[in-house]
């Protein structure tokens, strides 16, 4: 469902990516860790058609990306972005936005506003569905923002971070129950970025390491654990595989702490 061929990324003279192959298929959901900086959102936007490759390609259900209109605009219809930091209208309530971004992917107008109604209920905006954006709180903020992608029904979501700027509990809880939903079936296909190790032990199928702006593993859970010889919990493999240095660092400092 998407590949990505010896991607390469670089801002100036920084390189982000480096030579990067991975290959997901349909219905797998993948996430995406490493170190802050080492190119989790720079590798979403590029399979997300926003950053062009300055070498390799990514191509999305078979057709490569921004090769010819019509090919771009078929995997537009099939693929929602969801950025860290999204853009979001500040006059418009929560209401119109979805409705908006649901016509855009050709939503049938009855079911489109009941799944309108049900995603506001799920991330308890109820009562602030039609108040203008730019007056929610930055959680309420990122509901909507997560609403935006998951109003598409798209059957590939890009999504970076989506467990993280200021959601709470409940809305933490409401989107892992809707990402369990989506594992299960074979038709959507995920690929999301997040820090929390917890919430990968149960959502993904297999997970991508970057470092450095390098492929470190793209393997199952289990399958990491043999890779770092770890049988512990997860976060202690994604330790050894992600932050090699960290355990040693942490004891370090800690030590100095006691004298």
């Amino acid at each position: 469902m998407i590949k990505v061929v010896d991607l390469v990324q670089h801002y100036g003279v920084r390189p982000v990516l480096r030579d990067i192959n991975i290959e997901i298929a349909e219905g797998e959901v993948v996430a995406l860790m490493g170190p802050n900086g080492m190119g989790k959102s720079t590798l979403l936007a590029a399979m997300a058609g926003v950053l062009w490759p300055q070498k390799g390609y990514i191509e999305i259900d078979g057709k490569r990306r921004r090769q010819t209109v019509d090919d771009e605009l078929a995997i537009r219809k099939k693929v929602v972005y969801l950025p860290d930091h999204p853009w979001l209208p500040k006059f418009n309530t929560a209401r119109e936005f979805l409705l908006s971004v649901g016509r855009l992917y050709s939503i049938e107008p009855t079911r489109l506003m009941e799944h309108v109604q049900r995603l506001l209920t799920l991330f308890d905006l109820d009562a602030n569905g039609d108040q203008a954006i730019d007056g929610l709180s930055n959680g309420q903020k990122k509901k909507v923002a997560i609403a935006s992608a998951l109003v598409t029904e798209a059957p590939i979501m890009l999504l970076d971070e989506p467990f993280s700027g200021g959601l709470d509990p409940a809305g933490m809880f409401a989107l892992k129950a809707v990402m369990k939903q989506l594992r299960d079936r074979s038709d959507v296909t995920v690929v999301m970025a997040t820090p929390v190790p917890e919430i990968v032990e149960g959502l993904a199928d297999r997970v991508i390491i970057l470092r450095n702006g390098e492929l470190v593993a793209f393997d199952t859970p289990d399958g990491l654990r043999k890779l770092a010889n770890v049988t512990g919990p997860l976060e202690e493999v994604l330790e050894h595989l992600i932050d090699p240095k960290g355990a040693e660092n942490i004891s370090q400092y800690l030590e100095s702490r006691k004298k």
